[in-house]
């Protein structure tokens, strides 16, 4: 009996305990989800546009275009140990397209920089092709340190529309990259909003050596959405492209292609949202990686309305788990996808909040859970306010976007630890 007495003791004094320790983790759990959003200085002055983020894990780079008159310039910058280094200025021009939506890219590679612009190459509005600029850093020795300038990422030499660039390092010092390419489109289109009266656009690849050669290039598709953006992600089994796909009868759902064995695989929709629109929408989709853990985040409008959605795969992209709407009401889209781990990805987005558009920033995991989302900026639906991005530096979200003044426009960067998320 006495036995017994002490056993029922212990118990309620551990249930107790236990409830404490339950109450206080809850606590602690409220305490840090006070989110802290740190607004940063940045490096780019002046009328500055289109900023572009890219992360190797350890330092952040930093693209954007600085317009002086009829001049363009592209100049890029990184942060080491928290600090912006000085700007670089990579290339000029007064002949260039600079479009809200199809803006340069940067990437970086074993301390090799690949940068990309479009520059004119006829006179119809869409005739443009995608110039690259490759710093090779010679590794230790400064002295190997070079510059290719200027060279043309494919070799088609029609005039037409090449753009919406995408590209990630691959192997020990080069890069892939994916882009949109109208060499079949009978000289380009007069909007981004409509699509040409010749043949379709299609979705292609390539390797860029740490030599500048352009090697590897395939067709990836076809027939694909004219003006959406496409994103790739490096997977164990080599690089995935995601992309606003389009069918014979006009579905725009998301796709994805994966380089498997040696191949490209054939394009996959990742969500059926039977999507009809006949003209371009100008809003692709993100994707990112973590091994074989992949998110693709997207805008879609079956009904009327805009959605957010995100899709989890655990296998490289072969095959994805259900998808789970994730903005408010109605959202403008423009999305960009991290993956916090395996199991979690960071979603941003443009989303309307009365006569506002604000950027959201959320966390999602596999099952669809997700915090309340977080409010980063207010800024503008305008198309010159452009595509927000973000990236990921050890445990801290890093945001970049355009703000659109009256007479000016510059870029915004911001922080959020992902354990404030």
């Amino acid at each position: 009996m006495i036995l017994r007495s002490l056993l029922l003791a212990t118990c309620i004094i551990l249930s107790v305990s236990c409830k404490n320790e339950i109450k206080k983790e809850v606590e602690n759990t409220s305490e840090a989800k006070q989110t802290v959003i740190e607004t940063l200085q940045n490096p780019a002055t002046g009328n500055s546009t289109l900023p572009r983020l890219f992360s190797n894990g350890s330092q952040l780079f930093l693209s954007w275009v600085e317009q002086k008159d009829s001049v363009s310039l592209l100049k890029y910058s990184v942060m080491a140990r928290g600090a912006w280094q000085k700007p670089v200025m990579v290339t000029s021009g007064a002949d260039w397209f600079v479009n809200w939506a199809d803006f340069p890219a940067i990437a970086e590679n074993n301390g090799n920089i690949l940068t990309s612009f479009l520059q004119k190459s006829a006179e119809g509005t869409y005739t443009y092709d995608v110039k690259l600029n490759l710093f090779t850093s010679g590794r230790s020795d400064t002295s190997k340190e070079k510059w290719k300038k200027n060279f043309i990422l494919h070799d088609d030499g029609t005039k037409s529309e090449h753009g919406f660039v995408s590209m990630i390092p691959s192997g020990p010092d080069g890069f892939f990259v994916s882009w949109l390419d109208g060499r079949h489109t009978s000289g380009g289109h007069d909007t981004h909003d409509g699509h040409s009266e010749g043949g379709a656009m299609t979705l292609r690849g390539a390797v860029v050596t740490a030599e500048g050669e352009i090697t590897q290039e395939f067709e990836l598709d076809s027939r694909v959405c004219d003006c959406c953006g496409t994103s790739a992600a490096m997977t164990s089994k080599g690089p995935v492209v995601v992309y606003r796909d389009r069918s014979g009868d006009e579905i725009r759902d998301v796709s994805i292609v994966r380089w498997e064995a040696g191949a490209w695989t054939a394009p996959k929709t990742v969500a059926a949202d039977d999507w009809k629109i006949a003209g371009c929408p100008v809003n692709g989709p993100a994707v990112d990686a973590k091994g074989d853990a992949l998110a693709v985040a997207w805008f879609t409008a079956p009904q009327g309305e805009g959605d957010i959605k995100v899709a989890f795969s655990s296998n490289g992209g072969v095959s994805f788990g259900r998808s789970f709407r994730i903005d408010g009401e109605n959202a403008n889209g423009r999305v960009d996808v991290v993956m916090l781990n395996q199991e979690a990805a960071a979603v941003l987005w443009m989303e309307p909040r009365g006569e506002e558009t604000v950027l959201q920033l959320i966390k999602v995991n596999i099952h669809g859970y997700t915090e309340p989302p977080v409010t980063i900026a207010i800024t503008s639906v305008e198309r010159t306010s452009g595509f927000p991005q973000m990236e990921l530096v050890g445990d801290t979200l890093y945001l970049a976007w355009t703000e659109v003044e009256e007479n000016s426009k510059s870029i915004k960067t911001a922080s959020v630890a992902i354990s404030d998320l």
